[in-house]
């Protein structure tokens, strides 16, 4: 039996992980020269550049002019947490979740928050997206436009009524610059973190509020300590500084500077239009190579809700363990690194195609990926 025949060409960066997930192409420790590394955020040098990023972030999204941009403590987790225990317990919560993360939202609104009319809007396995037409409009809304964890993500957001009377908060974290998520007004609130799409640091978290959200904040008072991380009012108005550049606590400025470096090159590249192109473009190699491998599947069997930037795979005869060696082998070979399925989903790979992943690195992977599937075959 002849061996496999292993490709001869690598990608040139293996990295492929879903977060932290890669720099932008041809990314440098250069790109941090202008840091204000040492300096006071609350100086005018500090706060000018947390300013700029909140402006630029604006723009390039083309967020209604009405909606603020905040930078707040502890990554997308503390954006999401910090809306949770500040603006739910006025009426009933729907929580729309489809994998681990989204349900962390449900667990937390039951068994922290111990809200009393709590709804599960869930499915009973992986890949699949629950029926969103099952959301009450008088409702508030909890839900993650991409599960990260499974790769299905929302198609649309015509299930949100315009006549809403609760508000809708987004978890966007791993969609944001990937997926085109208009309108915005159909999102009260959303939160990301700059370690997904744009390959930014971790420990961020970015929070974009509508008017409805605001007039939430400044009308509502949770019957619950805050912690300081979480309080965005002070005598029941919006503390508007942390919209201006105003951190609640000390961020990297180092982190800072990487974010703005990943804002100018996503304008170099088309802007957010160009950020969306690319990853679709990055996602149809990985059509390509499922319709040219019977034994490879995509774990979301609906295209509609097929996650262009979290792509996660089953493959044919292999359980946790095949998978393992395979992932090794690959890891060996400098092909790929942290591609394996999250811990909670089923045995697979997972393989980031956001924008900062190449095309023509993709293509290299899917070479590869025969290979060390086959290689692992001939040895069970």
């Amino acid at each position: 039996i002849m061996a496999p025949s292993k490709p001869t060409t690598k990608p040139a960066n293996p990295a492929f992980g879903s977060g932290p997930c890669p720099k932008r192409p041809g990314w440098s420790f250069d790109a941090l020269k202008d840091g204000a590394v040492g300096r006071s955020h609350r100086s005018t040098l500090g706060k000018g550049k947390l300013k700029q990023a909140i402006d630029e972030t604006h723009k390039l999204l083309g967020l209604p002019d009405d909606y603020l941009v905040g930078i707040v403590p502890a990554s997308d987790t503390g954006a999401v947490e910090m809306v949770m225990w500040s603006m739910l317990g006025q009426r009933p919560v729907d929580i729309c979740h489809w994998e681990t993360f989204g349900k962390e939202w449900f667990t937390d609104a039951v068994k922290q928050l111990k809200l009393k009319d709590v709804t599960d809007i869930t499915v009973d396995a992986y890949g699949k997206l629950p029926d969103l037409s099952k959301t009450n409009p008088a409702h508030d809304i909890v839900f993650t436009f991409n599960g990260t964890t499974s790769g299905v993500r929302v198609p649309n957001l015509d299930w949100i009524s315009d006549e809403r009377e609760g508000l809708t908060i987004c978890d966007a974290t791993s969609a944001i610059f990937a997926m085109d998520m208009l309108p915005w007004h159909k999102m009260d609130v959303i939160t990301y973190s700059w370690q997904k799409v744009l390959g930014g640091e971790g420990a961020h978290g970015m929070l974009i509020l509508g008017p409805r959200a605001v007039q939430r904040l400044e009308s509502f008072t949770p019957d619950r300590a805050l912690p300081k991380i979480f309080r965005l009012t002070k005598d029941g108005k919006l503390i508007k500084d942390i919209f201006e550049g105003a951190t609640i606590n000390t961020p990297s400025m180092l982190c800072v500077e990487d974010y703005l470096d990943a804002l100018a090159w996503s304008r170099s590249i088309g802007g957010l239009d160009g950020l969306i192109a690319k990853s679709k473009s990055n996602m149809a190699v990985m059509e390509r190579f499922v319709e040219a491998n019977a034994w490879a599947h995509f774990l979301c069997q609906d295209p509609a809700n097929r996650s262009n930037t979290s792509v996660c795979l089953t493959l044919d005869n292999m359980g946790p363990d095949q998978v393992k060696i395979l992932m090794k082998l690959l890891e060996t070979e400098g092909v790929a690194y942290d591609i394996g399925a999250y811990r909670t989903a089923p045995p697979g790979l997972r393989i980031w195609c956001g924008a900062t992943i190449e095309e023509a690195d993709l293509e290299c992977l899917a070479k590869w990926l025969v290979w060390a599937y086959e290689t692992v075959q001939e040895t069970k």
